[in-house]
């Protein structure tokens, strides 16, 4: 309202008095409206209020010297009040732009990280109660009294189906130090579709793949759909070699030849020789195998 005062009864470049200056309202809004602020005011009504405290002053005649200041050192003071809207450089908004996101990515980093932890030392703790009770019975007992338990006080992440997945989870992935390398790129919804695969060896490949390549959930659903392990040329080695493969994998995160290399045999179906262009490959898989394409290619 004081801003819109101002506007309405000035003009930019004048001088707004603004004596009692009890909050500094009148300057703030003045100096925003492009006009220049000095803290003196005429009103009467502020002088009636300010009676107890100070000198009374005839308005009328604070009112002729004002002019008579105004007219002497307004060219001298109004360069130094001129103001500029303020407006951030692009880089500045950006570089923000960039941390807020970064911070958002850590933050959703680390709630995963936990929360992957968390659910194997559930299914850890339960396959513990479970393998010393030696009953397969007991195991759907426990997990359904559990289920109810933890539903009522956690929410609808512990149901009985949940808690399966996690007693799964802790049985083939028993070393916890390799889960905390893989849960900074793997989500649970990773982790439930690798704990059901049949082979312990194409587990590690997918999580490690998943890791290396930032697959989404869907992809990984995709490549598993569509026999990736089997159609690269490491899964005809022998299971020590695959073993060294992973490993390598691991501990270097760079693909070997073998991992990158589909299977002879596949390119074989498929019609292709061993020399072949690009386009030969992406014709044939669009008219033999189109619903393999996404599963074949990397992305």
């Amino acid at each position: 309202m004081v801003k819109r005062y101002i506007e309405h009864y000035t003009k930019p470049g004048n001088i707004v008095l603004d004596a009692f200056a009890g909050t500094g309202m009148t300057g703030v809004a003045a100096m925003m409206s492009g006009r220049n602020a000095i803290l003196c005011e005429i009103s009467p009504a502020c002088i009636h209020i300010a009676r107890n405290y100070t000198t009374p002053i005839d308005p009328k005649i604070f009112q002729k010297a004002y002019y008579q200041l105004r007219e002497k050192i307004e060219p001298e003071i109004k360069p130094l009040y001129k103001t500029k809207s303020a407006k951030p450089s692009d880089s500045l908004f950006k570089d923000l732009r960039s941390f807020i996101i970064e911070a958002r990515k850590d933050v959703a980093r680390s709630v995963n990280s936990a929360l992957v932890i968390l659910y194997w030392k559930v299914g850890q703790r339960i396959r513990q109660d479970i393998l010393k009770e030696k009953r397969a019975e007991y195991g759907e007992e426990i997990l359904s009294t559990l289920s109810r338990k933890l539903v009522a006080e956690f929410g609808s992440g512990f149901t009985a189906r949940n808690l399966a997945n996690m007693v799964r989870f802790a049985e083939v992935f028993q070393g916890e130090k390799i889960l905390h390398t893989l849960c900074a790129k793997l989500s649970w919804s990773h982790f439930r579709l690798i704990i059901y695969l049949d082979d312990d060896l194409k587990r590690d490949f997918y999580a490690e793949m998943c890791r290396l390549e930032g697959w989404s959930v869907r992809t990984l659903e995709k490549k598993i759909a569509g026999m990736l392990f089997e159609r690269t040329a490491l899964s005809k080695k022998p299971e020590k070699v695959i073993r060294e493969e992973l490993d390598y994998l691991r501990s270097e995160d760079k693909l070997t030849p073998d991992l990158v290399f589909r299977d002879p045999y596949f390119l074989d179906f498929l019609g292709l020789k061993d020399s072949y262009s690009e386009k030969d490959l992406e014709t044939v898989i669009l008219r033999e195998l189109e619903s393999f394409i996404l599963s074949y290619f990397s992305n």
